[in-house]
């Protein structure tokens, strides 16, 4: 059985300076509760890998909003203002990777591969700083692994032993990061007993936590 717990002590774990993967797609199947506490707590200087930076007002735009991050690495900031000013008045650091690319850097990381090549940003500031390589006449771009310390996921089941399920696509970026952090921790909208092996969608060795519906 996984430790279930609260919201309160998911966040505890979190530190200042931290780095996080959130998941979600604005807010479909975004850990909300979990990232209340870090807001309640205050918690800042993180570093926020997501697909990007939501609404304001809103789960990973009250992160935004709060000042807690120091650096977000995302797909798109377009939805929430506060992330451009910030980033325009050099109060955050942004890094802006294709969707693409993003999900493939963190599955690297959780496959343990050394990185890929991909053909996106050539010719662009992606390009900027990497390192490039011609495979039978066409360039490549060099993308590196991207890791976290903690990964904050989303579940619309989740099992006593953190075997977790989803509702359509909620899974979205949730599925791939709960391979590649060090600790993993799944807030379920609804905690079961034991889940239909078909339905199991991330096996529960990859989480270590879980915290049910976000009670404190």
């Amino acid at each position: 059985m996984k430790k279930i717990i609260s919201a309160k002590e998911a966040a505890n774990m979190i530190k200042d300076g931290s780095s996080i993967m959130v998941g979600g797609f604005l807010s479909c199947g975004t850990p909300d509760k979990i990232i209340d506490e870090i807001v309640r707590q205050n918690i800042s200087n993180l570093t926020m890998i997501c697909n990007d930076t939501s609404t304001l007002g809103n789960d990973r735009g009250k992160l935004i909003e709060n000042k807690q991050i120091k650096k977000v690495i995302a797909s798109h900031i377009g939805t929430n203002p506060e992330t451009g000013r910030q980033m325009n008045a050099g109060e955050i650091e942004v890094d802006l990777v294709p969707m693409g690319t993003l999900i493939e850097k963190i599955r690297a990381k959780g496959s343990g591969l050394g990185g890929f090549l991909t053909p996106t940003g050539v010719g662009t500031v992606i390009e900027d700083g990497k390192e490039t390589m011609i495979v039978d006449g066409k360039k490549y771009i060099f993308e590196k692994p991207l890791g976290a310390d903690f990964a904050l996921i989303y579940g619309t089941k989740v099992d006593k032993y953190g075997n977790v399920c989803f509702h359509g696509t909620t899974r979205n970026h949730n599925t791939i990061m709960a391979t590649a952090a060090e600790t993993v921790i799944v807030q379920a909208e609804k905690l079961v007993d034991c889940l239909d092996p078909d339905e199991v969608v991330i096996p529960g060795l990859f989480i270590d936590y879980i915290v049910v519906g976000g009670d404190n």
